[in-house]
């Protein structure tokens, strides 16, 4: 459910805030880095529109990925924006896949209201080998496993956990099979990761990344609007509609309800430009896609480039480990702890931690992949 004091974009509104006048608040410079909330109420529809600049480019140049490794993260980083941005009384949201391809693992890592941080572990050789023939695809990429999505509720609070498999396919599918499966609302998404080059006011060659997502959902009044089809989860009926995209098969989209069928069709048409480029607001696309029918914006979330590493964090953390990983870890008596976020290095001496004072064993031991309790 969005909140917070909404407005409906008319023509004139639009039109007004395009041009510079006394509406260009709505298209100005704050564009980037949000989740707009919005409402379409002859549909029954509500989403939000997620627009990453700095933050998104801060995010994907500190890390030294291959690009198709650095888009895929990208498209991570918006999925969890607009999954996250649409939940009441949560604190943390995390997406991760764990797969078998070359990019063997994602996380994006939101902690509510809005601060953002993403990592990734992937084969660098066999994706550039990839890259260069022309098969780095994200299925490729990805290849078998699952997408996990983890909920903390409150500060320290309880955690929930959905899952969802991932065969071979696109973030957008397997988020559409998630609604699907475990929500049962029908869902569109659409994701975008894009370069974006220019020249800076002194003539140099400037280089940014730029992404954005849509997500609508309908969400009627009258439950029995949202009919299933009597169909294994996963099955794709003989009768699809006509006209539909193949990425939405299965997809959620089995109600035939004609207001869906019309939201879901025009959010389908959203091209990636229009997710990514910076003179098209949220405000802007989503007249494009319903002016006809009227839609309502909320207040924006502000989305920030922000790794909530620290030191004590990690010496929490450090704490959690027994004398011999201590050990193990230990170079020249001192251990050295990089955050997979925001590449920062932690210094510790390894006689002066807990775990080596005590020799205790102890739980929580530390696995591969990013310490996401940073």
């Amino acid at each position: 459910m969005v909140h917070g004091i909404g407005w409906e974009m008319t023509r004139k509104q639009t039109a007004v805030a395009m041009n510079g006048g006394p509406g260009a608040a709505l298209a100005g410079s704050g564009d980037a880095d949000r989740a707009l909330p919005f409402q379409v109420d002859q549909l029954e529809v509500r989403g939000r529109v997620v627009s990453l600049g700095p933050a998104i480019d801060a995010i994907l140049a500190r890390h030294d990925y291959p690009h198709p490794v650095k888009a895929l993260l990208g498209e991570a980083c918006v999925l969890a924006a607009l999954l996250a941005t649409s939940l009441k009384d949560v604190s943390r949201f995390i997406l991760q896949t764990q797969t078998d391809g070359p990019v063997s693992m994602l996380v994006a890592d939101i902690r509510l209201p809005g601060q953002l941080r993403a990592t990734a572990s992937c084969e660098a050789a066999a994706v550039t080998a990839l890259a260069e023939a022309g098969t780095a695809d994200t299925a490729t990429l990805l290849g078998k496993g699952t997408l996990a999505m983890t909920i903390e509720q409150g500060h320290g609070g309880q955690r929930y956990q959905g899952f969802v498999p991932l065969d071979h396919e696109s973030l957008e599918a397997a988020a559409h099979t998630y609604f699907h499966r475990s929500e049962q609302i029908p869902t569109r998404i659409r994701l975008a990761v894009s370069e974006m080059f220019d020249r800076d006011e002194d003539g140099k060659a400037r280089h940014q990344w730029r992404a954005g997502g849509i997500i609508g959902q309908f969400m009627p009044e009258a439950e029995d609007r949202i009919r299933h089809r009597d169909l294994p989860a996963g099955d794709a009926p003989d009768d699809m509609p006509a006209g539909l995209p193949e990425d939405l098969q299965g997809a959620g989209l089995e109600t035939d309800d004609e207001a869906w069928m019309e939201a879901a069709a025009l959010i389908g048409t959203v091209a990636d430009d229009e997710l990514t480029d910076p003179a098209v607001s949220p405000e802007r696309l989503l007249f494009r896609l319903f002016h006809e029918r009227g839609v309502r914006v909320f207040r924006p979330v502000r989305l920030e480039d922000n790794c909530t590493c620290s030191r004590a964090r990690v010496e929490k953390v450090l704490d959690q480990m027994d004398v011999g990983e201590i050990a193990d870890a230990a170079v020249g008596g001192e251990i050295e702890v990089r955050c997979e976020f925001c590449g920062l290095r932690y210094h510790f001496d390894a006689d002066r931690l807990p775990g080596a004072a005590d020799g205790e064993a102890k739980h929580g031991r530390i696995q591969g992949g990013p310490l996401t309790n940073l």
